[in-house]
């Protein structure tokens, strides 16, 4: 039986966030963990720049999350007639909105994402306000939209850290997952047939990436997100401004991987918390950690004041007094 210091807080976070200068940077990078969206590693990775197409990762999610039952969608004339990377649907056809999720994703179609945003918002401006309603309710707060695509506009702005942290919580969604992961995606109906090849060329040369986005506007250049996997370990990297994106990710991958070990910051197994008062945490927690950074970090179990068997508590591990991971446990008497 092991016995755990308890400590029970009651305490509320408010990150307080300047604004940075828009352009103050031509380029940037991030690296987090993809697990807890820790920043591992980065180059004005808080400066607010465009990163047009990797706005329909957020796209999806919202779409994804919105609730609103998958169904076929008639093709407008506005829809047919969106500029820049297109699906080139046809006017009057008709698409279920799980195709659309698919060419938006792997072709990156700015039809698509238009499509959708009447879809699930009733119209674009409505579904924008919902992009940005999910970025706040997410803690994105350098990060403005104001299309679902990722056209340019001076206040259509991210961070190389806050897209990392999109596409973060865009994978915890078993349905973005599915469609993000996709290498190609055939579809046919009515005669007409498209097959399509995912556009993140990693992915298909690259065993070790999984998932990710492109994108490029003039004023944005080359942006790309890839989600790497390694011996378990996860992580999440993000380039904007970058023109020699694809090699500069496999540069960082292997020197992230190279440098940080997924070490066990938690046993799995019974603990006493009180007398009289248990718990059991059912598996063991990992974290993404350097070297000497583990004693950075610390655990706190929090209980309800007033706790019978079976009440639900919370085991927290924070690094730097900034909470990573959250288990829910059972505590038992």
């Amino acid at each position: 039986m092991k016995r755990l210091l308890i400590v029970i807080l009651l305490f509320s976070l408010t990150l307080g966030v300047n604004p940075r200068e828009s352009y103050a940077a031509s380029s940037a990078w991030a690296v987090i963990d993809a697990e807890t969206g820790r920043l591992l590693e980065g180059s004005n990775e808080n400066v607010r720049l465009p990163i047009a197409s990797l706005t329909k990762i957020w796209t999806a999610l919202t779409c994804i999350e919105s609730g609103t039952p998958s169904r076929d969608i008639v093709i407008s004339p506005s829809i047919a007639s969106v500029e820049g990377s297109s699906l080139y649907l046809k006017q009057g056809s008709k698409v279920n909105s799980n195709v659309l999720l698919h060419g938006l994703m792997l072709r990156s179609g700015n039809d698509a994402a238009q499509a959708l945003a009447e879809f699930a918002g009733g119209s674009v401006n409505g579904f924008v306000d919902m992009m940005n309603e999910k970025a706040l309710y997410y803690g994105l707060v350098d990060t403005v939209f104001t299309n679902p695509s990722g056209l340019h506009d001076e206040k259509h702005l991210s961070t190389a850290y806050e897209t990392g942290l999109m596409m973060h919580h865009a994978m915890k969604n078993d349905e973005f997952r599915a469609i993000a992961t996709s290498k190609n995606y055939t579809y046919e109906k009515d005669g007409e047939r498209a097959n399509w090849r995912n556009k993140h060329r990693l992915l298909h040369s690259d065993p070790e990436a999984i998932a990710g986005k492109t994108g490029f506007t003039k004023a944005a250049g080359r942006t790309l997100v890839t989600y790497f996997e390694r011996n378990k370990k996860k992580i999440i990297v993000v380039t904007l401004n970058d023109g020699n994106d694809w090699r500069t990710h496999r540069n960082l991958a292997d020197k992230t991987f190279s440098a940080y070990k997924l070490e066990k910051v938690a046993d799995k197994g019974r603990y006493t918390l009180l007398p009289g008062i248990e718990t059991k945490l059912v598996s063991p927690i990992y974290m993404l950690l350097k070297n000497g950074e583990k004693k950075n970090l610390t655990s706190v179990v929090t209980i309800p004041r007033k706790h019978t068997g079976g009440t639900k508590g919370q085991w927290i591990v924070s690094y730097e007094n900034k909470p990573l991971v959250t288990k829910t446990i059972t505590i038992s008497r």
